[in-house]
């Protein structure tokens, strides 16, 4: 399989998965379950790849500037600061900790 029809066939499933979507009877997506598996859902998968870029280099597991600029963006956000705020302070400790090490 060329890398060509890889990428067409993966856009084609991708399609089809969104399509099907409207497939689904509106009764099924007022359920209150359904809620709370989508939102289960949507925390899981945002926690996953938070993870996966803040500890993963390759195949090796790493601990660098990433993890400072994470434990930074925590604080700001419990802190309740602006999201922007909280950009700027999870660069700034990755480039501090960068520029000491």
């Amino acid at each position: 399989m060329t890398l060509w029809t890889a990428i067409v066939l993966a856009c084609a499933v991708t399609y089809l998965t969104k399509l099907a979507g409207y497939a689904v009877p509106a009764r099924w997506l007022q359920n209150p379950r359904m809620a709370r598996v989508a939102g289960a859902i949507t925390v899981a998968l945002l926690s996953a790849l938070t993870v996966m870029n803040t500890f993963a280099s390759g195949t090796a597991l790493v601990l660098d500037a990433r993890l400072a600029a994470l434990a930074a963006a925590a604080l700001a956000l419990w802190l309740r600061l602006p999201f922007l705020l909280v950009v700027v302070l999870g660069a700034a400790a990755a480039g501090a900790v960068r520029w000491w090490g």
